[in-house]
């Protein structure tokens, strides 16, 4: 597309399907070496190899260190450094509050929160390592604004997630690293096409200013340009996609 990303190494979690892979596509098409990860293996080597433009797999449960520390080691070795992190995996439940225990919680706190903060804490040692700056770009939820219901433990980690993309922002900016976050709405993806949010898109759409059901490329645009020089006087910020269901 644009060339706006040449000769940058990107690492992008989740990106075996939906939004994750949008994102890995678009910043590959930027010009951007790739390092698709996921925690399904195979998915994650087939979206590597459609991409192309030397985009390859490196498999990782975000929740464990060993697997991070691992994942980044394998990107240093195969790049030589690292230019933005994409912090996409999480997992998005429909869970009453009436059913959340203690173990659904600690599950989600350990992915959605734990797992951000692991990929930070050893992906942004490796960017200062090379100390070339870099962009660390955090997905987490409109739901954070919206209160959405089903979805209580969900929605208090990506408020997390937002809080530390500010505290991050603070810590890392005189290492000319950028730290901000994405909010997307509900989006078509694959996940949420097999799930009971794929029947939330009526009511959604009746919220927000511009019709329509919100596509995984939309996203992806918006984490591009946070990914890129165009952005390169915001840190801290929350950028919210939704087609303006939240106005704030």
């Amino acid at each position: 597309m644009s060339g706006k990303l040449d000769g940058r190494v990107a690492v992008v979690t989740g990106a075996a399907q939906g939004i994750g892979r949008a994102i890995a596509e678009r910043l590959a098409a930027d010009g951007a070496r790739v390092c698709v990860s996921d925690l399904n293996a195979d998915r994650a080597k087939a979206v590597a190899a459609a991409i192309g433009g030397g985009a390859f797999a490196s498999p990782c449960d975000i929740a464990d260190e060993g697997q991070v520390k691992a994942l980044f080691a394998a990107i240093d070795e195969a790049a030589g450094g690292l230019d933005i992190i994409v912090n996409n995996a999480a997992i998005v439940p429909f869970i009453a509050w009436d059913e959340v225990d203690l173990a659904h919680w600690q599950k989600l706190v350990d992915v959605n929160l734990t797992g951000t903060f692991l990929m930070c804490r050893h992906g942004t040692d490796l960017m200062r390592a090379k100390g070339k700056g870099g962009a660390v770009v955090n997905i987490a939820s409109n739901s954070f604004f919206a209160g959405t219901p089903n979805m209580a433990a969900y929605v208090a980690t990506k408020g997390g997630v937002i809080g530390l993309t500010r505290a991050l922002a603070t810590e890392l900016g005189k290492h000319r690293i950028r730290v901000n976050a994405v909010t997307p709405g509900l989006t078509e993806s694959d996940g949420v096409k097999a799930s009971p949010h794929n029947e939330a898109f009526a009511f959604v759409e009746m919220l927000q200013a511009m019709p329509g059901k919100g596509q995984p490329a939309q996203i992806a645009d918006a984490v591009a340009f946070l990914a890129s020089d165009d952005a390169g006087w915001m840190t801290g910020q929350t950028l919210n996609v939704d087609a303006g269901m939240v106005r704030w």
